[in-house]
């Protein structure tokens, strides 16, 4: 029977109500006590003493991508550096499941998916391939959309059938009974983007008898945002199900500020009764496929101008570099620049880091009423990866709580642990409270920072001192324990196995 026990820390619980001083006690990885510890210890109890540092519930990181990084990354260090406990994966229409032998997740996913094993087809067959890793922390899934779509059309641009959209249907229910948290879509994305509304409001209902969501990377996020917001709205309303808006922002210069009128026409689906939520990282740039974002024959070149490479197989010196400096050291034209890396062996898998993200928009996202936290990261370790995968959790403590009082301590909490496990299912985590599992994070709200940077992006954050799974300590002193405690996540049920 192992037993932890933590001492003089300032709690925060994850309701959002202020710290208070005291101990946690921990059993068979659940929280036995919160208060007063005396007398607890047995020759079983490993002691921390916190110092007077702030413990909180591990953050949820509600929009990852890491299906494929629990096989390629089990230790998750870049998760666990910066707090994070439980991840939700399957996001943007990209999930792992379900799969078919006779399609390469991988490559359909553009790299999105990359490092999947082979060898299951169904999300209780996933589960028992990652677990067989022993996984750092906790994971949760949604079913992707593009996932399906593949599997039953191949990337061919047109509606389904009759049939073809029951298989699809057959597929998401499959799942959401395993335990899916719901369906997500990228509507931006092939194949999604040659998907109708009808096409995503029959799918999307299938969530409707697990009272599950709806997340969705909306089909515009520029100059068309706002009848973006219209047709997800549309879909929630139509589907009856829960709509979750992920990385919500305005991108591209001309269109800053539009975020405000999108989260206005929220709140007013929120007073009529909608349920909708949403989440953001808090950078101003995004990162994706780069192929995603261009049409070959007609090269946006202000675009083009914002976007630096993250990972390029065909051309590895050019990661971590801005192409209009490659374009200018080559005297080419920077879209034949575009031209040559997408069409190279391999170009399609090319992932970008895009400056298109207003900061006033960040602080206007962050201070929104129930505005989740969200990391969009891609785990493609290889070349220089977005800042976000190393940093998201602690910028957000360091800089718009500390720095710049967007939000409250207790509140940036309850934003990134309670409500995110509410919202997506993860039973019994995001508070700490007795009977709930023993996830947590030690930090120093003094000190707490991302040190990624857009030059330099794998870098762990300071001011974490502490990083418990399942009552098992992950991480200690930047120390990563390789505990492998993480568990597969079932929504609003235990977890698997």
């Amino acid at each position: 029977m192992s037993q932890l026990t933590i001492r003089n820390v300032n709690i925060l619980d994850g309701t959002g109500t202020e710290a208070f001083y005291g101990d946690v006690t921990i059993e068979d990885g659940r929280i036995t006590g919160v208060g007063d510890a005396t007398g607890s210890v047995t020759n079983n109890t490993t002691e921390i003493d916190g110092n007077g540092l702030h413990l909180a519930p591990g953050f949820i990181d509600t929009h990852s991508h890491d299906d494929g990084a629990f096989f390629r990354h089990p230790g998750m260090e870049f998760k666990l550096a910066q707090g994070v406990t439980s991840v939700v994966t399957g996001n943007c229409g990209f999930s792992a499941v379900p799969a078919s032998a006779h399609i390469d997740s991988a490559k359909a996913s553009g790299g999105i998916l990359a490092g999947i094993q082979a060898g299951f087809t169904d999300l209780e067959g996933y589960f028992k391939a990652v677990l067989q890793n022993m996984p750092a922390i906790n994971n949760m899934m949604l079913t992707g959309h593009n996932t399906v779509r593949s599997i039953v059309i191949g990337h061919e641009q047109r509606a389904p059938t009759r049939e073809e959209l029951r298989k699809m249907r057959a597929l998401v229910e499959q799942q959401l009974e395993q335990g899916s948290c719901g369906f997500s879509t990228g509507l931006i994305y092939t194949p999604g983007k040659w998907s109708e509304t009808e096409e995503i409001i029959e799918l999307a209902s299938a969530a409707n008898q697990h009272n599950a969501l709806y997340t969705t990377h909306m089909r515009n996020e520029g100059d068309r945002l706002l009848e973006a917001v219209e047709e997800t709205l549309t879909i929630g309303q139509e589907s009856d199900v829960h709509v979750h808006i992920s990385h919500h922002k305005s991108a591209g210069q001309p269109n800053w500020g539009k975020v405000r009128a999108s989260l206005e026409r929220v709140d007013e689906a929120l007073k009529l009764g909608q349920r909708v939520t949403l989440d953001v990282y808090p950078y101003t740039a995004g990162s994706g496929r780069m192929i995603e974002y261009f049409n070959l024959e007609k090269i946006n070149r202000t675009f083009a101008e914002v976007i630096q490479l993250a990972s390029c197989a065909a051309f590895r010196h050019y990661e971590g570099r801005m192409l209009v400096d490659i374009a200018k050291e080559e005297a080419i034209d920077i879209t034949d620049l575009v031209k040559k890396i997408l069409t190279a062996p391999g170009g399609e898998k090319t992932i970008c880091v895009h400056f298109i993200i207003d900061e006033k928009d960040i602080e206007t996202n962050l201070a929104h009423a129930d505005m989740m936290v969200g990391s969009d990261g891609i785990p493609d370790l290889r070349g220089r990866p977005h800042p976000r995968l190393f940093g998201t959790f602690p910028r957000v403590l360091g800089k718009y709580v500390r720095e710049r009082g967007i939000l409250s301590l207790p509140e940036a909490v309850r934003r990134m642990t309670s409500l995110s496990a509410e919202t997506f299912g993860l039973q019994d985590r995001g508070k700490i409270q007795a009977g709930y599992w023993a996830d947590l994070v030690l930090f120093d709200p003094a000190t707490i920072i991302d040190t990624a940077t857009y030059d330099n992006p794998k870098q762990e954050p300071k001011g974490i001192s502490l990083v418990v799974v399942n009552g098992n300590i992950a991480l200690q002193n930047g120390q990563h324990s390789g505990a492998g405690a993480g568990k597969m996540l079932r929504y609003r049920r235990e977890a698997f196995g």
